[in-house]
Protein backbone atom coordinates (compact mmCIF):
# COMPACT_ATOMS: atom_id res chain seq x y z
CA UNK A 1 0.00 0.00 0.00
CA UNK A 2 2.78 2.43 0.88
CA UNK A 3 4.65 1.97 -2.40
CA UNK A 4 1.45 2.67 -4.30
CA UNK A 5 0.90 5.89 -2.35
CA UNK A 6 4.46 6.97 -2.95
CA UNK A 7 4.09 6.29 -6.66
CA UNK A 8 0.85 8.26 -6.83
CA UNK A 9 2.44 11.15 -4.95
CA UNK A 10 5.41 11.12 -7.32
CA UNK A 11 3.07 11.13 -10.30
CA UNK A 12 1.04 14.05 -8.93
CA UNK A 13 4.25 15.92 -8.17
CA UNK A 14 5.55 15.35 -11.68
CA UNK A 15 2.28 16.54 -13.17
CA UNK A 16 2.36 19.62 -10.93
CA UNK A 17 5.93 20.44 -11.97
CA UNK A 18 5.04 20.06 -15.64
CA UNK A 19 1.95 22.22 -15.20
CA UNK A 20 3.96 24.92 -13.41
CA UNK A 21 6.63 24.83 -16.08
CA UNK A 22 4.06 25.23 -18.85
CA UNK A 23 2.19 27.96 -16.96
CA UNK A 24 5.19 30.05 -15.90
CA UNK A 25 6.12 33.14 -17.92
CA UNK A 26 8.74 35.83 -17.38
CA UNK A 27 8.16 39.36 -18.62
CA UNK A 28 11.30 41.48 -18.98
CA UNK A 29 11.67 44.98 -17.55
CA UNK A 30 11.21 46.70 -20.92
CA UNK A 31 8.20 44.55 -21.89
CA UNK A 32 4.53 44.26 -21.00
CA UNK A 33 2.48 41.07 -21.26
CA UNK A 34 -0.93 41.18 -22.96
CA UNK A 35 -3.06 38.15 -22.04
CA UNK A 36 -5.67 36.59 -24.32
CA UNK A 37 -7.95 34.00 -22.73
CA UNK A 38 -9.77 31.85 -25.27
CA UNK A 39 -9.09 34.52 -27.87
CA UNK A 40 -10.41 37.44 -25.83
CA UNK A 41 -8.41 40.22 -24.20
CA UNK A 42 -8.25 39.51 -20.49
CA UNK A 43 -7.37 41.98 -17.78
CA UNK A 44 -4.66 44.59 -17.73
CA UNK A 45 -1.22 44.20 -19.21
CA UNK A 46 1.07 42.06 -17.06
CA UNK A 47 3.88 43.93 -15.34
CA UNK A 48 7.53 42.87 -15.61
CA UNK A 49 8.53 39.84 -13.60
CA UNK A 50 7.21 36.32 -13.03
CA UNK A 51 3.60 35.56 -13.98
CA UNK A 52 1.39 32.49 -14.47
CA UNK A 53 -1.06 31.63 -17.25
CA UNK A 54 -3.46 28.74 -17.81
CA UNK A 55 -1.86 26.34 -20.27
CA UNK A 56 -3.77 25.70 -23.52
CA UNK A 57 -6.26 28.40 -22.51
CA UNK A 58 -4.25 31.59 -22.19
CA UNK A 59 -1.82 33.11 -24.65
CA UNK A 60 0.59 35.78 -23.45
CA UNK A 61 1.94 38.27 -26.02
CA UNK A 62 4.95 40.35 -24.99
CA UNK A 63 5.12 43.91 -26.31
CA UNK A 64 8.39 45.85 -26.35
CA UNK A 65 8.01 49.27 -24.70
CA UNK A 66 11.42 50.63 -25.73
CA UNK A 67 11.85 53.54 -28.14
CA UNK A 68 12.07 52.24 -31.69
CA UNK A 69 14.34 53.97 -34.21
CA UNK A 70 12.87 53.48 -37.68
CA UNK A 71 14.52 54.89 -40.83
CA UNK A 72 12.12 56.15 -43.46
CA UNK A 73 13.19 55.21 -47.01
CA UNK A 74 14.05 58.11 -49.29
CA UNK A 75 10.96 59.56 -50.94
CA UNK A 76 11.08 61.40 -54.26
CA UNK A 77 8.74 64.29 -54.85
CA UNK A 78 8.29 67.72 -56.38
CA UNK A 79 8.41 70.74 -54.11
CA UNK A 80 5.99 73.64 -54.28
CA UNK A 81 8.48 75.59 -56.43
CA UNK A 82 8.75 72.66 -58.92
CA UNK A 83 12.08 71.15 -57.88
CA UNK A 84 12.52 67.36 -57.83
CA UNK A 85 14.15 66.17 -54.61
CA UNK A 86 14.71 62.97 -52.65
CA UNK A 87 14.26 63.21 -48.89
CA UNK A 88 14.82 60.57 -46.21
CA UNK A 89 14.05 60.77 -42.50
CA UNK A 90 14.10 58.84 -39.24
CA UNK A 91 11.22 58.31 -36.79
CA UNK A 92 11.51 57.69 -33.04
CA UNK A 93 8.40 56.15 -31.47
CA UNK A 94 7.35 53.86 -28.64
CA UNK A 95 4.30 51.88 -27.51
CA UNK A 96 2.28 53.47 -24.72
CA UNK A 97 -0.75 51.12 -24.81
CA UNK A 98 0.33 47.51 -25.51
CA UNK A 99 -3.26 46.21 -25.72
CA UNK A 100 -4.22 48.73 -28.43
CA UNK A 101 -0.97 48.07 -30.32
CA UNK A 102 -1.96 44.40 -30.61
CA UNK A 103 -5.73 44.66 -31.03
CA UNK A 104 -6.34 47.82 -33.09
CA UNK A 105 -3.66 47.37 -35.75
CA UNK A 106 -2.23 44.25 -37.36
CA UNK A 107 1.42 45.37 -37.37
CA UNK A 108 2.01 48.72 -35.68
CA UNK A 109 5.62 49.01 -36.90
CA UNK A 110 4.60 48.52 -40.53
CA UNK A 111 1.70 50.94 -40.07
CA UNK A 112 3.97 53.65 -38.63
CA UNK A 113 6.46 53.10 -41.46
CA UNK A 114 3.81 53.51 -44.17
CA UNK A 115 2.33 56.55 -42.46
CA UNK A 116 5.79 58.14 -42.20
CA UNK A 117 6.46 57.62 -45.92
CA UNK A 118 3.09 59.06 -46.90
CA UNK A 119 3.52 62.06 -44.60
CA UNK A 120 7.03 62.70 -45.90
CA UNK A 121 5.80 62.84 -49.50
CA UNK A 122 3.03 65.19 -48.43
CA UNK A 123 5.50 67.49 -46.67
CA UNK A 124 7.71 67.60 -49.78
CA UNK A 125 4.78 68.73 -51.93
CA UNK A 126 3.76 71.47 -49.49
CA UNK A 127 7.24 72.95 -48.94
CA UNK A 128 9.66 75.08 -50.92
CA UNK A 129 13.23 74.03 -51.56
CA UNK A 130 14.57 76.72 -49.24
CA UNK A 131 12.41 75.36 -46.40
CA UNK A 132 13.75 71.82 -46.91
CA UNK A 133 17.32 73.10 -46.80
CA UNK A 134 17.21 75.73 -44.06
CA UNK A 135 13.96 75.42 -42.08
CA UNK A 136 14.02 71.75 -41.16
CA UNK A 137 12.97 72.19 -37.54
CA UNK A 138 9.57 73.50 -38.56
CA UNK A 139 9.15 70.71 -41.10
CA UNK A 140 10.13 68.12 -38.48
CA UNK A 141 7.39 69.39 -36.18
CA UNK A 142 4.80 69.28 -38.95
CA UNK A 143 5.88 65.79 -39.96
CA UNK A 144 5.74 64.60 -36.36
CA UNK A 145 2.19 65.92 -35.99
CA UNK A 146 1.05 64.23 -39.19
CA UNK A 147 2.39 60.83 -38.07
CA UNK A 148 1.39 61.10 -34.43
CA UNK A 149 -2.29 61.93 -35.07
CA UNK A 150 -3.32 58.47 -36.34
CA UNK A 151 -0.67 56.62 -34.33
CA UNK A 152 -2.26 57.65 -31.02
CA UNK A 153 -5.24 55.44 -31.80
CA UNK A 154 -2.88 52.50 -32.29
CA UNK A 155 -1.37 52.86 -28.81
CA UNK A 156 1.83 54.34 -30.28
CA UNK A 157 3.41 57.71 -29.47
CA UNK A 158 5.82 59.42 -31.86
CA UNK A 159 8.60 61.09 -29.86
CA UNK A 160 10.55 62.77 -32.66
CA UNK A 161 10.93 62.91 -36.45
CA UNK A 162 14.11 64.13 -38.13
CA UNK A 163 14.75 64.81 -41.82
CA UNK A 164 18.18 63.32 -42.48
CA UNK A 165 19.17 64.30 -46.00
CA UNK A 166 17.84 66.19 -49.02
CA UNK A 167 19.24 65.02 -52.38
CA UNK A 168 19.11 67.49 -55.27
CA UNK A 169 19.62 66.91 -59.02
CA UNK A 170 23.07 67.75 -60.39
CA UNK A 171 21.69 70.59 -62.50
CA UNK A 172 20.14 72.19 -59.43
CA UNK A 173 23.41 71.80 -57.50
CA UNK A 174 25.29 73.61 -60.28
CA UNK A 175 22.69 76.39 -60.38
CA UNK A 176 22.90 76.86 -56.62
CA UNK A 177 26.71 76.88 -56.81
CA UNK A 178 26.61 79.60 -59.48
CA UNK A 179 24.13 81.59 -57.41
CA UNK A 180 26.34 81.33 -54.31
CA UNK A 181 29.42 82.30 -56.33
CA UNK A 182 27.63 85.34 -57.78
CA UNK A 183 26.50 86.38 -54.32
CA UNK A 184 30.04 86.09 -52.94
CA UNK A 185 31.39 88.12 -55.87
CA UNK A 186 28.74 90.79 -55.25
CA UNK A 187 29.74 91.05 -51.59
CA UNK A 188 33.43 91.21 -52.55
CA UNK A 189 32.79 94.10 -54.96
CA UNK A 190 30.80 95.97 -52.33
CA UNK A 191 33.61 95.51 -49.81
CA UNK A 192 36.22 96.69 -52.34
CA UNK A 193 34.12 99.73 -53.25
CA UNK A 194 33.67 100.59 -49.60
CA UNK A 195 37.40 100.25 -49.03
CA UNK A 196 38.12 102.55 -52.01
CA UNK A 197 35.67 105.11 -50.62
CA UNK A 198 37.29 105.07 -47.19
CA UNK A 199 40.79 105.24 -48.72
CA UNK A 200 39.80 108.19 -50.92
CA UNK A 201 38.46 110.06 -47.90
CA UNK A 202 41.67 109.47 -46.00
CA UNK A 203 43.77 110.55 -48.99
CA UNK A 204 41.71 113.71 -49.34
CA UNK A 205 42.29 114.49 -45.66
CA UNK A 206 46.03 113.82 -46.10
CA UNK A 207 46.18 116.08 -49.16
CA UNK A 208 44.42 118.85 -47.29
CA UNK A 209 46.85 118.51 -44.39
CA UNK A 210 49.86 118.64 -46.73
CA UNK A 211 48.42 121.70 -48.45
CA UNK A 212 48.09 123.47 -45.12
CA UNK A 213 51.56 122.33 -44.01
CA UNK A 214 53.94 122.10 -47.01
CA UNK A 215 56.77 120.74 -44.87
CA UNK A 216 54.75 117.55 -44.36
CA UNK A 217 55.16 116.77 -48.07
CA UNK A 218 58.93 117.04 -47.76
CA UNK A 219 58.95 114.73 -44.74
CA UNK A 220 56.81 112.23 -46.63
CA UNK A 221 59.25 112.34 -49.54
CA UNK A 222 62.17 111.63 -47.21
CA UNK A 223 60.29 108.66 -45.72
CA UNK A 224 59.69 107.29 -49.22
CA UNK A 225 63.42 107.57 -50.01
CA UNK A 226 64.31 105.67 -46.84
CA UNK A 227 61.78 102.92 -47.63
CA UNK A 228 63.01 102.48 -51.19
CA UNK A 229 66.69 102.56 -50.16
CA UNK A 230 66.09 99.62 -47.82
CA UNK A 231 65.42 97.38 -50.86
CA UNK A 232 69.12 97.69 -51.97
CA UNK A 233 68.28 98.75 -55.53
CA UNK A 234 71.06 99.95 -57.85
CA UNK A 235 68.78 102.46 -59.55
CA UNK A 236 66.39 104.76 -57.77
CA UNK A 237 63.67 106.59 -59.69
CA UNK A 238 62.13 109.21 -57.48
CA UNK A 239 59.34 111.54 -58.58
CA UNK A 240 59.99 115.09 -57.55
CA UNK A 241 56.75 116.90 -56.71
CA UNK A 242 56.22 120.39 -58.03
CA UNK A 243 54.86 121.44 -54.67
CA UNK A 244 58.29 120.83 -53.15
CA UNK A 245 59.87 123.19 -55.69
CA UNK A 246 57.33 125.83 -54.80
CA UNK A 247 58.09 125.29 -51.14
CA UNK A 248 61.80 125.75 -51.79
CA UNK A 249 61.09 128.90 -53.85
CA UNK A 250 59.07 130.38 -51.01
CA UNK A 251 61.85 129.47 -48.59
CA UNK A 252 64.48 131.19 -50.76
CA UNK A 253 62.41 134.31 -51.42
CA UNK A 254 62.90 135.84 -47.90
CA UNK A 255 66.63 135.17 -48.10
CA UNK A 256 66.92 136.89 -51.46
CA UNK A 257 65.03 139.93 -50.21
CA UNK A 258 67.29 140.12 -47.18
CA UNK A 259 70.45 140.13 -49.35
CA UNK A 260 69.16 142.81 -51.71
CA UNK A 261 68.20 145.26 -48.94
CA UNK A 262 71.79 146.03 -47.71
CA UNK A 263 73.01 146.36 -51.30
CA UNK A 264 70.47 149.07 -52.01
CA UNK A 265 71.55 151.04 -48.88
Amino acid sequence: MVPELLGAAATVGSVGVLYLASAARVVKQYERGVLFRLGRLYGEARAPGFTLVIPFVDRLHKVNMQIVTMPVPAQEGITRDNVTVRVDAVVYFRVIDPASALVKVEDYKFAVSQMAQTSLRSIIGKSDLDDLLSNREKLNQGLELMIDSPAVGWGVQVDRVEIKDVSLPDTMKRSMARQAEADRERRARIINADAELQASKKLAEAAQQMEDTPSALQLRLLQTIVAVAAEKNSTLVLPFPVELLRFLERAQSPASDGDSAPAGG
